[in-house]
């Protein structure tokens, strides 16, 4: 059973930074190309970035393009997001998501407000 788990999000002003993790098992993650998608409220799955499978190269969106930095531990089968600068336009939940099945996880939300 593929299974995509969320976590690291919590409430943080702005300017600050979180870290994502999300812990994937029943498929071969290394071979797996892995994105981060969010969801503001009243909003669509906005897509954030994608990380290839071995060497771990990143494209990102420009919404998040120098704040934002993707990376993945294959050996733990764990994909990370390390988000600083955030603004209170990075409130959402965030989800992992497997490229080529387009599985996902239930997410975890992040707030930024002061």
């Amino acid at each position: 059973e593929v299974q995509l788990v969320e976590s690291g999000g919590g409430v943080v002003q702005p300017g600050g930074s979180l870290r994502l993790s999300c812990a994937a098992s029943g498929f071969t993650f290394s071979n797996a190309a892995m994105s981060w998608v969010r969801q503001a409220p009243g909003k669509g799955l906005e897509w954030v970035s994608t990380t290839n499978d071995g060497r771990g190269f990143t494209v990102y969106s420009d919404s998040v393009k120098g704040r934002f930095t993707a990376s993945r531990d294959n050996a733990k089968n764990t994909l990370y997001l390390q988000m600083n600068s955030l603004k209170p336009e990075d409130t959402a939940v965030y989800y992992c998501r497997e490229v080529r099945t387009g599985n996902r996880g239930k997410g975890t939300q992040v707030t930024v407000s002061s």
